[in-house]
């Protein structure tokens, strides 16, 4: 049976440097830097420990015109498309396009006249760059917040289309949209009612999120429901933390829905009074292990030996806990007892051969 079309699979292809997002490409992951982008060495550092982490998209704030410049240094040095955010000054958006930057991020209501507006989107059309509209319900305009009676979904919506047509009204069609809410079911809302009403590819996340436990949580749900819809063609977990840990959550999140295959995904048991080892200990190194394995494998961390070799059958490898010891498991069936405080080597080893034969 053919597979229904999801709306992502019909918007508009948009090329970001070497990567494209839109029309059924796959969802890229982007975070951003927190560094200031003045200094090129801390930001280049903290970029490629995001690529690492696998970050596909980078953007960089720009305040300043020494910002703008850094750009072209920084770009020397990554090996991912670069995004300029730009709040206010126009001046900014140009002289990061000038250095570099491969998409600009703005909200053309707050650059200044129409006049300076056309100034930026000329400068993209003549690089071919994409511009990236960005709203927030935190900076809805008073006219809309009076006009739906407060800071609504239909409200942002209806100002993230005002922005595009202030940009389509100049011929530039190369463009990406943000609508974002701290407000998550005001978030998936405002993302259900837009994809209906927009060819462009949209950027999906939730806003002010908070930190990395609360953070994770609403943009989990968020994100969930937004992206199982067919809807989001890039994403950023928006977290107050490293944004090496937005990546991560990122990566799990499309995973989970089945929207990205590779990496390890690590399950494990809760604790229970049948726990004979330190499960909880186990399952965090575990998860640190698997990290740097490029493989497509589902490990089990399991915490005793009634139910954990069962339990464990679905997965790749496995470990079950017993008193002292555990059960090493693979594809269902148990290979070897070992002592618990060999159990981490033993599950490297098996990995590593896996690896080896895989490459």
């Amino acid at each position: 049976m053919e597979q229904e079309m999801t709306y992502r699979d019909k918007t508009k292809t948009v090329q970001i440097g070497d990567r494209k997002i839109g029309g059924g490409n796959p969802i890229l992951i982007q975070s951003m830097t927190n560094t200031k982008t003045e200094d090129v060495r801390a930001t280049v550092a903290q970029i490629l420990e995001l690529e690492r982490a696998g970050c596909e998209i980078i953007r960089c704030t720009v305040p300043t015109m020494e910002a703008a410049k850094a750009l072209a240094e920084i770009k020397k040095q990554i090996h991912i498309p670069l995004v300029a955010d730009i709040h206010f000054d126009y001046k900014m958006a140009v002289a990061a396009m000038e250095n570099g930057a491969d998409k600009i991020r703005i909200n053309p209501g707050n650059i200044g006249s129409a006049d300076k507006v056309k100034i930026v989107v000329d400068a993209a059309r003549e690089r071919n760059i994409p511009i990236r509209i960005g709203v927030n319900s935190g900076s809805l305009e008073k006219n809309l917040v009076d006009k739906y009676g407060g800071v609504t979904a239909e409200g942002i919506v209806e100002s993230a289309l005002d922005k595009v047509h202030m940009i389509e009204e100049q011929g530039y069609g190369n463009l990406v949209i943000s609508i974002k809410s701290s407000d998550v079911l005001m978030c998936v809302k405002a993302h259900e009612l837009l994809a209906d009403k927009t060819p462009y590819p949209l950027h999906v996340g939730i806003t002010e999120a908070g930190t990395v436990q609360s953070g994770n949580i609403k943009s989990a749900i968020g994100l969930g429901l937004i992206l199982h819809q067919g809807i989001g063609d890039t994403i950023r977990v928006s977290l107050t933390g490293n944004p090496v840990e937005e990546v991560k959550s990122a990566r799990l999140i499309l995973r989970t829905l089945g929207l990205r295959k590779g990496g390890i995904e690590v399950v494990s048991c809760p604790t229970c009074g049948r726990t004979q080892i330190d499960l909880i200990g186990l399952a965090a190194k575990v998860e640190k292990l698997v990290e740097d394995y490029p493989l497509n494998l589902k490990v089990a961390v399991m915490g005793c030996a009634v139910n954990g070799p069962g339990e464990a059958k679905e997965a790749d490898l496995g470990v079950a806990g017993g008193i002292g010891e555990g059960l090493l498991i693979k594809k269902g069936e148990i290979i070897r007892k070992i002592p618990e405080d060999q159990l981490l080597a033993a599950l490297k080893e098996e990995l590593d051969n896996w690896h080896e034969t895989v490459f």
